[in-house]
């Protein structure tokens, strides 16, 4: 626990970091990297390259000193923090390495500024956080292993098959490797994935792209050109092929209630919200189903919606959006009205997934059409940052 001085060191220190904090986390992962290089493993190169992963600890930091007298919305506004960590089994031991490499980027950037008496609050400060997220983290990894068919760590899995879903999208069913069960996910989630690639492990998490089936889980990759992993799954792994999954993770899932559901992706972020379509259309509720693709050869899932459609004829309505061809609902974007158009009531759930943009334009979109922040729900698929930042 912090002093009452350390207390007051954070509230008066706290503009200048935060003043400062981008050049520090831009720092600190350089740093980190250098002195231990097993870490590196654990993080996207992509997102280190476009400064996405230094902006999310930035605000992730900025966000806990800001909440920190707030235990509950604190551990909130962890929760997408420890989602992530989960899908990569980040254990106690990594923590003292953060630690370490953030408290001398901070040193580096605010120079002789940063007194032995702050350096020490800021420190605090630190291991306070750390020993949350490794509470949070260790609570999700009991209750998972605790499940049936549930495990800690990783676990071999096998390919048992493919299917090309779109000229970019590839979807990989994992079996597992001792012939188990598998613990029940929630839809919506995403799992991650632990393989080897030039006799390096690398890791990476993506969503679970079908219902629980106690037996397999599913994801569906989009390959990507300068995709290290996406293109080792399209090019180079095939059916018979082993990996390593590692518990499944995320907060985008549905939230129980009657509302009906307004589902609106663009490209391979309807990967999270097949499932949860379907999960709705279960447990009864009306499903608007918005999908946009740039045309018919990148258009995934085809025939897992009308599998959809003809099961749930009165409930579903599916409206497809290319942005160049014919033969659909709708040619151009999803925008402002078409979600006017087929929005099923202002208290409908919103979900929304898909590149930046798209989510920021939807967002901005779906407020301006009067649904409360609290009805509306999205994912990053790499780090998490503000809409606004697109």
């Amino acid at each position: 626990m912090l002093s009452h001085e350390q207390e007051a060191l954070i509230d008066a220190t706290a503009p200048v970091v935060a003043e400062h904090l981008n050049a520090i986390t831009s720092r600190f992962y350089p740093l980190m990297f250098e002195r231990y290089p097993e870490v590196k493993v654990l993080f996207n190169e992509v997102h280190q390259q476009n400064g996405s992963q230094p902006r999310a600890l930035a605000g992730a930091v900025l966000a806990y000193v800001q909440l920190r007298g707030n235990p509950a919305k604190a551990r909130a506004a962890l929760d997408i923090v420890v989602s992530k960590h989960v899908s990569l089994n980040i254990l106690p031991e990594h923590y003292p390495i953060v630690g370490e490499c953030l408290m001398a980027a901070i040193g580096e950037v605010l120079g002789d500024a940063l007194t032995p008496e702050i350096a020490d609050a800021w420190g605090a400060l630190y291991n306070e956080l750390a020993a949350l997220l490794i509470d949070l983290e260790d609570q999700r990894y009991r209750e998972f292993e605790s499940r049936p068919g549930g495990w800690r760590g990783a676990r071999r899995f096998k390919i048992a098959r493919t299917h090309q879903e779109s000229s970019v999208i590839r979807s990989f069913v994992f079996e597992p490797e001792d012939g188990g069960p598998v613990a029940a996910h929630e839809p919506g989630q995403y799992i991650g994935v632990r393989v080897m690639i030039d006799g390096e492990p690398v890791y990476r998490h993506y969503s679970l792209s079908d219902l629980p089936n106690g037996r397999s889980y599913r994801i569906s990759i989009k390959r990507e050109e300068q995709g290290r992993v996406s293109r080792h799954f399209h090019d180079v792994l095939a059916v018979g092929d082993t990996l390593e999954l590692l518990p499944p993770a995320g907060d985008l899932t549905l939230i129980e209630g009657s509302e009906p559901l307004l589902l609106a992706s663009g490209g391979v972020g309807q990967t999270p919200l097949l499932p949860i379509a379907r999960q709705a259309l279960l447990d009864g509720r009306r499903v608007v189903y918005l999908h946009a693709a740039i045309d018919r050869d990148h258009h995934a899932f085809g025939d897992d919606v009308k599998a959809l459609k003809r099961d749930y004829p009165e409930q579903l309505t599916v409206v497809n959006v290319l942005e160049r061809g014919e033969g659909v609902e709708h040619i151009g974007r999803i925008d402002r009205d078409l979600l006017a158009r087929y929005l099923p009531g202002p208290r409908a759930r919103c979900y929304f997934v898909g590149p930046q943009g798209f989510m920021a334009a939807v967002d901005t979109a779906l407020a301006g059409l009067g649904i409360d922040d609290s009805h509306r729900h999205f994912e990053h698929f790499g780090p998490a940052r503000p809409l606004v930042a697109a």
